[in-house]
């Protein structure tokens, strides 16, 4: 890859529980606006209603003809798409003239909202194959890319709860080899059934707001949405665009060490964290703040604080996972996009949710909005199966 070309970050786009576009987003998210409530596109038969944060209005759908029959997980890609284009200010017409890229992160969203389907066809009924046919359709970077008419590579990330992250380092990764114009990377994710239920069963869901880093923490809440960024070239010395940041590192290293629990000493996320500040050559001091991971469950919290203590010692930091719920695939892209919003307004958030310190730990998230300094910024995905990745963003 060439070490002269910048990846530079030219427009967002986002739409979650909190609100339907990054500003929304960002307004509620300062004022400490929390949408927490029972599921209310399905039910299930528990007796507590665990909470989650679920989008409930309408937004921007595909325009595209072959794109209208979509799972909400790829309808929710293509709507954060196009908010990413005009904040870029580029018209969607340009996009076929250019080598445009596209990948995107999910987990389970696109899949499991058929279990009608499969009640069905268990019992002999023979169903119709539409829903079958949605799902097979609704491979979100497909769908992007149909929706824009792009001839690029496509790719979608299935890697737990980093793949939104991971797509964008795979995406910055296809501008630095020269393979694409432009990238369109994210993540996106819906809430389901099945991934309710699944978390459930693991003990890790709180029946109340998510507290991360908390004494009293009890788990995480289940959220939704979609993430896009999109990515371009910038050569040093030859600037010919304002961008709103530059991604200079990424980092990804996986431990292994459990099913769903991370490594208790975090080496896993220590290399991620040290391979993003190895390729960014930025000083850990220097870093402006941190997004957590920050889930609410216990061991999750425990690791990051950890290791955020010992390579990142006096570096504030907080999790918005309290503010949007854990939106799995989604959640490193809408976490990235918060990231840069953070870097250029020099205002980060609360970590809501957060009020008893725990006494096994040596650092702790901020309690108020605070205003910081420095040019770059590092977002964190702790994921299943020992994944762990990091972005770090500069402004220069």
């Amino acid at each position: 890859m060439s070490n002269k070309i910048r990846v530079a970050v030219r427009g967002m786009g986002c739409l979650s529980a909190l609100g339907l576009d990054v500003e929304s987003c960002m307004k509620n998210m300062l004022a400490g606006v929390r949408k927490l409530n029972p599921p209310q596109r399905f039910s299930t038969a528990h007796e507590i209603q665990y909470p989650v944060f679920e989008i409930t209005d309408t937004f921007k759908k595909a325009e595209s003809k072959n794109n209208q029959d979509l799972t909400m997980t790829a309808q929710m890609a293509i709507a954060a798409v196009y908010q990413a284009l005009e904040d870029a200010q580029i018209d969607k017409s340009a996009l076929e003239k250019k080598r445009v890229g596209v990948c995107m992160g999910t987990t389970v969203g696109s899949a499991l909202n058929n279990d009608q389907f499969y009640i069905d066809y268990r019992d002999q009924k023979q169903p119709g194959m539409a829903p079958i046919k949605r799902f097979l359709t609704s491979n979100p970077a497909a769908a992007v890319a149909r929706e824009f008419n792009l001839s690029g590579p496509v790719q979608t990330i299935v890697n737990a709860c980093a793949s939104g992250t991971d797509a964008i380092g795979m995406g910055a990764s296809w501008i630095k080899a020269g393979l694409c114009d432009l990238v369109i990377a994210g993540g996106t994710d819906e809430l389901c059934k099945t991934t309710y239920n699944g978390f459930i069963s693991l003990m890790i869901t709180d029946n109340d707001p998510c507290k991360p880093f908390d004494a009293n923490r009890k788990g995480l809440n289940l959220g939704e949405g979609a993430a896009a960024l999109i990515l371009g070239p910038c050569l040093v010395g030859q600037p010919d665009i304002e961008p709103k940041c530059f991604i200079a590192g990424y980092g990804s290293a996986c431990d292994a060490y459990h099913l769903t629990a991370p490594h208790p000493e975090g080496i896993g996320l220590k290399r991620a964290i040290n391979k993003a500040l190895k390729e960014s050559q930025i000083d850990p001091k220097d870093m402006g703040f941190v997004n957590a991971h920050g889930t609410g469950t216990t061991e999750n919290d425990k690791v990051e604080s950890l290791v955020l203590s010992q390579i990142l010692p006096d570096i504030p930091f907080f999790s918005t996972k309290g503010y949007t719920g854990h939106t799995l695939g989604a959640a490193g892209a809408i976490e990235a996009v918060f990231t840069i919003y953070h870097l250029n307004h020099k205002t980060i958030p609360k970590s809501i949710g957060f009020s008893q310190p725990d006494l096994s730990f040596t650092r702790f998230p901020i309690t108020e909005n605070t205003r910081v300094s420095g040019t770059s910024a590092m977002s964190e995905s702790v994921a299943f199966g020992g994944n762990n990745s990091v972005l770090i963003f500069s402004e220069n």
